[in-house]
């Protein structure tokens, strides 16, 4: 999907608003007094501008964000291909697990080479989700999500010869693997972060060590971990940023719906797995019967009919694996992303719960001004301003950082989703034009019965 388009620029020159950086993103009855913190910049929003705040940005034409986008892909570009290739199995036994080549192709100067080639396993690919997320999701940046481990799959890998099942596995995860590494390549921040340029330039890595973390079990418990410090704190906190409240519903009724999908496409995967294998068991019937059949024209009418089926076969099978790696692993992708951007809502509440804790400080130490005036104690005072400024600084930045964040995601999502439905229509009218060649080739036959 990400070969499909090109990344955004590698910096944003685009000079934000002047008003829009004054506007405070949350407003809050629990706010300090001007009077008390006088160099907190200015910045309660007025009622239009947190209208516009609230537009909906999961629209495709949405015309708030419409001409940055115009002015990022009319920037300058910078070459980040990625490719993940032969898998191949080391070792034997429990013990053996799947290496992988990761080709490299950049024109962005920070890298040493423009091409490089380094071999990876699924443990350091892990290890660089956990890096970027330590890193990046505390401050609201969406990190893509890393494909999860799979002990059933692992075990089949290393205690079976190759095999289909194992074989569709290793491509699987493949694709799995390539698509998080483009994913990142394409963010403007992440692509530059070391910890990218040295899991792609690196001959070598550090073992990963703690990557169980972001595995199977270990993200629901991450998860469950957040939703248990959320439950928390938002009995404290009251939303009153319309556009985070509107957003947060959008995210989840996207969420429901994407499942939901995924689960229809799933079913028609199968479907067509198993009308691939219905129409061979039609195909080699009619094979038999032909070889029974003693009139010559039908005989070989029904040996033509078996061929066209084995044919029809294949058409089948071929549009089953276009139904998943299509659209089954595109609405995967995005119902992990989902769980990312909840991630970073998450981590944007603990920023508003460190900002009202530093709010309820500063509050105390009023009460005890005038005796920190009669002995002279005044830096306590200007200590407790400071925590209150930094700490609304940092949800305001938290913020911000959040709102930019979802509309890159939703310009990505509707690049990735256009692609996709556009190649995914071609294969459909591509396997229609097959089976309507096969049958009209095969009339002439059915006709020349006699």
């Amino acid at each position: 999907m990400a070969d499909d388009r090109e990344p955004p620029p590698l910096f944003d020159d685009e000079k934000p608003d002047k008003k829009e950086e004054e506007d405070d993103l949350f407003a809050t009855p629990n706010e300090a007094p001007k009077e008390e913190v006088k160099d907190e910049p200015a910045s309660l929003p007025t009622e239009p501008a947190q209208d516009k705040a609230s537009e909906d940005l999961f629209a495709a034409d949405d015309d708030l964000f419409g001409g940055r986008i115009e002015e990022e892909e009319s920037g300058d570009q910078f070459a980040l291909d990625i490719k993940v290739h032969d898998p191949g199995k080391i070792g034997d036994g429990m013990g053996a697990y799947m290496s992988y080549k990761v080709t490299t192709q950049t024109s962005i100067p920070a890298f040493r080479r423009p091409s490089m080639t380094v071999t990876r396993r699924f443990s350091d690919f892990l290890g660089l989700h956990e890096k970027l997320s330590q890193k990046h999701v505390h401050i609201g940046r969406i990190v893509p999500p890393a494909p999860e481990k799979s002990v059933v799959g692992m075990t089949k890998i290393k205690m079976s010869k190759e095999d289909t099942s194992s074989t569709e596995f290793v491509e699987k995860r493949r694709a799995l693997l390539e698509r998080f590494l483009q994913r990142i390549s394409i963010h403007p921040v992440l692509q530059m972060d070391p910890d990218f340029r040295d899991f792609l330039e690196q001959d070598e890595l550090p073992r990963a060590t703690s990557t169980s973390a972001v595995s199977g079990a270990g993200v629901l418990r991450l998860i469950k971990g957040v939703g248990d410090t959320l439950s928390k704190v938002t009995i404290k906190m009251d939303e009153s940023d319309q556009w985070f409240e509107e957003k947060q519903n959008q995210v989840e009724a996207l969420d429901q719906q994407l499942k939901k999908l995924h689960a229809s496409v799933e079913a028609l995967v199968t479907y067509r797995k198993e009308l691939g294998i219905s129409t061979a068991a039609f195909a080699k019937s009619t094979a038999m019967l032909s070889n029974s059949e003693e009139h010559t024209a039908l005989s070989r009418a029904l040996s033509q009919l078996a061929e066209v089926e084995e044919k029809i076969e294949q058409v089948h099978l071929e549009q089953a694996d276009n139904d998943f790696f299509l659209l089954s692993e595109l609405l995967k992708d995005y119902i992990g992303i989902i769980q990312a951007i909840r991630i970073v809502f998450h981590e944007r509440v603990k920023s508003f719960h460190n900002w009202q804790n530093a709010q309820q400080t500063l509050a105390k130490k009023r009460e005890a001004e005038a005796k920190f005036k009669q002995t002279g104690k005044t830096d306590k005072i200007a200590h407790a301003q400071e925590e209150i400024r930094e700490g609304r600084e940092d949800f305001e930045e938290i913020s911000k950082t959040i709102r930019t964040e979802i509309r890159r995601s939703e310009t990505n999502r509707v690049k990735d989703f256009r692609n996709i439905i556009i190649k995914y229509m071609e294969t459909l009218m591509n396997s229609q034009q097959q089976l309507i060649k096969y049958w009209e080739g095969f009339l002439p036959e059915a006709k020349a019965i006699a």
